[in-house]
């Protein structure tokens, strides 16, 4: 049986950084059918690595996405994954313990090749992390108006893969005003 990963990352001590793990709190409250696991991963890339590489056959993250869109702006993007051993620099697969890169991840689960074939990230443009030794707690109110947006794009792409229809969600709109960016690399993603 296929098994899909809903992963909510982020840092809730970065203000908008935060935005992943908000969206999955709200998911986590749904029944969701055996084969689908929501999980908020935080800022532990560790965990998400290990998750990606033999649990789960597709993948849905939940991040902040800086795109230089207006904050709380929503993107749906199907990054192309790396290929196994094919470019990969050793410090490109270098991990900070206390950061959470989703770009890493993709890279040190292709370098182990992983079996995760498909991953969707559902990113949001950020407005304020807050200072460097200062953070912030709390989205801003554009990022918080994005949330329920993001549950309904999460609902749909899990809906579509559960019907055997994947790949429809990252080529048009779900939401009304959502905006939709082309697809890319793993390796332009933030």
């Amino acid at each position: 049986m296929k098994r899909w990963l809903i992963a909510g990352l982020g840092n809730v001590f970065k203000g908008d950084d935060a935005f992943g793990v908000e969206v999955v709190k709200r998911l986590a409250d749904r029944a969701w059918p055996t084969q689908v696991d929501v999980v908020d991963f935080g800022i532990n890339g560790i965990d998400l690595i290990y998750a990606l590489l033999d649990q789960y056959d597709a993948a849905v993250l939940i991040d902040t996405y800086q795109h230089a869109g207006a904050p709380g702006t929503l993107y749906v993007i199907e990054p192309e994954l790396p290929v196994a051993g094919e470019g990969l620099d050793p410090l490109d697969l270098m991990l900070n313990p206390h950061e959470l890169d989703p770009t890493k991840v993709l890279r040190m689960v292709a370098a182990m090749d992983g079996r995760c074939h498909r991953i969707v990230l559902v990113g949001c443009e950020p407005g304020d992390f807050g200072g460097e030794w200062e953070g912030r707690m709390g989205l801003t109110d554009p990022v918080v108006a994005a949330v329920d947006a993001a549950v309904s794009v999460v609902d749909s792409l899990i809906d579509e893969w559960l019907a055997g229809h994947p790949g429809t969600s990252t080529q048009k709109s779900i939401v009304p005003g959502l905006t939709m960016a082309a697809p890319q690399r793993a390796g332009d993603a933030t």
